[in-house]
Formats: structure tokens, sequence, C-alpha cells
């Protein structure tokens, strides 16, 4: 019977597969610590007390994209070019979502407008990455080499998430509410569509590594178009409300460090 979680084992049993996956995962995460990075140096003066919390942001993404790569390293691996099909990053940046990276590449400074977008955008993509470190967590986190991985980034994904919510609230409360839920909407409703197209790439990729069978390739595929349909439905929704979190100034602190692995 197939299962999300005999499914990734069926990917992290295998070399080839498990390659390709922490690759995906690690060069995500390190365009996400790049993004955040330029956008701390970017920030308007009228925000500046957000650079910290952004700064952050960024230094857990890079660490997470240690994490995977030193998974690799655990196994004796080396990352493998990501296929640009299933690099959901770029093409979050390439069909609007965010800020542009001519933008960050720029030193001008940005605007408020521009950091309500990155955070509509961020609330929207945590969202995901919350929901999938859960996952994992709730299959691995007793695993002996994914475990300590997966608990330190599910927790740092929900703190991040927590952050957008409650900076996104305050611009709310100062008269952006209009603009905001216009963001999220629109972010949520490309997400989907571009998560949905990365996950049929991501499982044509790894079905070809693991030879899965024809049938079971279509079960998958037929799988993630009734998730897609379903959020295109009304799963959309959950990615664009607002409430003050439980964990308040989640980004408040010093990023914490990679764990090692042996």
């Amino acid at each position: 019977m197939l299962s999300a979680k005999s499914l990734f084992q069926e990917i992290l049993d295998n070399d080839e597969s498990f390659r390709l996956f922490c690759s995906i995962a690690a060069s995500g995460e390190s365009q996400g610590g790049w993004e955040n990075a330029r956008i701390a140096a970017l920030v308007p003066e009228s925000e500046r007390s957000l650079a910290p919390k952004i700064t952050r942001h960024g230094a857990d993404e890079d660490k997470h994209g240690r994490i995977f790569n030193a998974l690799l390293k655990k196994r004796g691996l080396e990352p493998v070019p990501v296929p640009p099909e299933t690099d959901y990053t770029m093409l979050l940046e390439q069909h609007g979502i965010g800020l542009a990276h001519d933008k960050l590449k720029s030193d001008e400074q940005l605007t408020v407008q521009d950091i309500v977008t990155y955070l509509s955008h961020s609330r929207v993509t945590e969202q995901r990455a919350s929901e999938q470190m859960d996952l994992l967590r709730k299959h691995f986190a007793d695993h002996p080499d994914l475990g300590r991985a997966v608990k330190m980034i599910s927790n740092d994904e929900d703190n991040h998430l927590a952050y957008c919510h409650e900076e996104l609230l305050r611009f709310a409360a100062q008269g952006h509410g209009r603009a905001i839920q216009r963001t999220l909407r629109e972010c949520a409703l490309a997400e989907i569509r571009i998560y949905r197209d990365v996950s049929l790439a991501v499982m044509g990729h790894m079905g070809r590594i693991l030879g899965w069978p024809r049938p079971k390739a279509a079960v998958l595929a037929a799988g993630i178009h009734a998730v897609y349909a379903w959020e295109r439905f009304a799963g959309w929704r959950r990615m664009v409300s607002l409430k003050m979190p439980e964990r308040r100034d989640a980004l408040g602190g010093p990023a914490t460090s990679a764990p090692e692995f042996a």
C-alpha cells in the first residue's frame, strides 16, 4: 500500500534518489537564505527593526541547506545539479511570486510595499514548508540519520510561519490589510499550481531512478492532481488567513547552529 512514509522510505533507502532529494532541498534552502539576506540589507529605514528578524530567517534557511548537504556527505554522496523543472524557488520567482531577483541584486532600498509583498509570499511558502516538515517529523523524528535534522528544520519552519503571521497583522493594523489579502490570494493560487508541477516533476525523476512500474507512477500522479484539485477548490484558503500566533517574536533571537553529523 502506498503511503507518505513508505514512499519517502523508498527514496531514503536508495542513494541516487536520496541524493536528488537532498540536492533539491539544499538548493532551495540556500536560495532562500540569499533572498532573505538581500532583503535584510535593503529594508527601508522606517522598518529597520525588521532587519534582524529577516537576517535570522535567512540564516535559518542557510543552515537548512548545510544540513541537507551534511546528510549527503554522511553517506559519501555529492550533490547533483537540480533539474530546472524541480526548482520550486526558481519557478516561484519566474512567475512573479515574491521580490524579483533583479530588484534584490541592486542597491536600491526597498519600499514598505516590497516588505509587505515579501512577508505575504513567505506566509504562503512557509505554510507549505511547515506542513511538509511536520509530515516528515511525524514519520521520521526517531530515524537515526534524519531525526535531529527533521526536528530542527520543522521547528524553524514553524517559527518562520509564526513570524509572518505576526508581522503581517502588524502591517494590516497600519492600513495595509487590502494589499496583504490581495497579495496573499495571488501568491497562494500561483504557489499551489507551481507546487503541483514541481511535485509531478520530482516524482517523475524519482520514478525513473527507482524503476517504478507505470501503474504506480500513474497512481502517484493522480494523487498529486487530486491534492491540487482540493487546494484549487478550497485548500488555498488556509494559506491566506492570518491569526496572532502562540509563538510571539519567533525570530527575535539568534539563529541556532546546525547539528553535527558524524
